[in-house]
């Protein structure tokens, strides 16, 4: 695909999905630029490593002579730059689309779930790019080993990457290996009802190439509907499944697991990850590593010295008085494993978290189980709603959510006075919690804990 293209456009290249691409194009020495919404880390990144980027609705920018215009689904359809790449003047395509060009001869494992994809991913290009395999990744999220959502090896046919269930782009993909780590119900804006989700990700097994593999997680749900060449494979924490982990130990709020695989065991797994949910996560990218053919020993080390993806469960300042974790949860499970782990590795401190519901339709949708997440925090700090792509729900606002809320401590704040709020009262541990722009104010509360802490 990249030998016949000169200069690629990207609508919403901001986003972690769409600059994975983008950097991808770029380095195979193709002409990218771009626009988004609003300037962030990730796109000054980007600009800095030579990709054109401007933040204000143009279609007079387009350049030309684009070959390809990439547009992501969260792109609203009146954007003027959108109406114009519609057009019919432009050979536009989503961003799954492009990805499934990119994947189609190689050898792909792609990650799915409702959580923990980006996790398991992630983990999975660490062990297989330091392997003497290789492989190329496309991120959705920046590995804090590398600093960057690319990995690129020329040389190796295997691919990993997410297999994103919203707008059911995932099933533009023919993975050689797909993982399947959840399938709660979500995306109730996209999708009908669970079951509608759940049969897509039965829709998502049926893609799997000839001769290719499922590894499932056991338990969760789905009805699987592979070709007969396909091999499945189950995983699970702790239950009798294909992999699984055996002799879990926790030293210095740390796990380590021997893991049962199909033909012995790989023995002293210990993920530098804290909570039991990324011993889960660490199991099934062990078991596509080893699938893939990687070596115990490689599996192991890669284990140990993956260092994570920034906003999952991403530890910022960790100190005796004073612990602040920034994750990405935007989901009420995500919500629940993540204070779970807290609350399990950190018994009888305080916790408070300040969470961004995102999208009004989730947080309509699962009202009672946010209230129920978001209630196992000692005090809860809620913003606004993130709106993202959404107008606002008439009686769908945080207030809402607060007031369902058990906490003995809780209140609404802006974003804008979260720095005020913080400085004013003390935290023992603070979570940010959300998928919208509160990763924004992450470096400005880390660096003014740090200050209060010096004082």
């Amino acid at each position: 695909m990249t030998e016949t293209l000169k200069n690629v456009y990207f609508l919403g290249i901001g986003g972690i999905g769409m600059s994975a691409l983008a950097r991808f194009f770029h380095i195979a020495g193709i002409k990218v630029s771009g626009y988004d919404k609003t300037s962030t880390a990730l796109t000054t990144q980007l600009e800095s490593e030579g990709i054109s980027i401007h933040y204000e609705d143009r279609p007079d920018l387009i350049p030309i002579n684009a070959d390809l215009i990439v547009y992501t689904p969260a792109i609203p359809k009146d954007l003027k730059e959108f109406v114009v790449a519609t057009s019919g003047k432009y050979n536009i395509k989503k961003r799954a689309e492009v990805l499934a060009n990119l994947t189609d001869d190689k050898n792909t494992i792609a990650v799915a779930g409702t959580h923990g994809k980006t996790t398991v991913s992630t983990m999975i290009s660490h062990i297989m790019f330091n392997s003497s395999i290789g492989c190329t990744a496309f991120l959705g999220g920046i590995s804090k080993n590398y600093d960057s959502n690319l990995l690129v090896n020329a040389v190796s046919r295997i691919i990993v990457t997410e297999a994103d269930e919203f707008d059911r782009s995932f099933l533009k993909l023919n993975p050689w290996l797909a993982v399947i780590t959840s399938a709660d119900a979500d995306h109730l804006d996209i999708y009908t009802d669970h079951q509608d989700l759940k049969n897509t990700f039965t829709g998502f097994t049926e893609k799997i190439s000839n001769g290719g593999i499922l590894l499932v997680k056991k338990g969760i749900g789905i009805q699987i509907n592979t070709g007969t060449e396909v091999e499945v494979y189950t995983y699970h924490l702790d239950q009798i499944s294909d992999f699984y982990a055996r002799n879990i130990k926790i030293a210095d709020h740390k796990y380590q697991f021997d893991l049962v695989v199909p033909e012995g065991i790989i023995k002293d797994l210990r993920p530098d990850l804290p909570g039991l949910f990324n011993v889960e996560n660490s199991i099934a990218a062990a078991a596509a590593s080893w699938l893939s053919g990687a070596s115990d020993n490689e599996i192991r080390q890669g284990i140990k010295t993956f260092s994570g993806v920034k906003r999952r469960f991403d530890i910022r300042i960790n100190q005796p008085d004073m612990l602040f974790i920034d994750d990405y949860a935007h989901h009420p499970e995500e919500l629940k494993a993540c204070i779970n782990s807290v609350r399990s590795l950190y018994p009888g401190r305080h916790i408070t978290g300040i969470f961004q519901p995102h999208l009004y339709t989730r947080t309509r949708d699962f009202a009672e189980e946010f209230s129920k997440s978001l209630s196992l925090l000692d005090r809860v700090i809620l913003l606004d709603i993130y709106p993202a792509r959404e107008l606002p729900i008439e009686g769908v606002s945080s207030e809402m959510l607060l007031q369902k809320i058990t906490s003995p401590e809780k209140r609404l704040c802006n974003r804008e006075d979260v720095l005020n709020l913080l400085q004013s009262e003390k935290t023992d541990i603070l979570i940010t919690l959300g998928a919208g722009d509160i990763d924004q104010i992450v470096e400005p509360i880390e660096k003014l804990l740090l200050k209060t802490k010096s004082l």
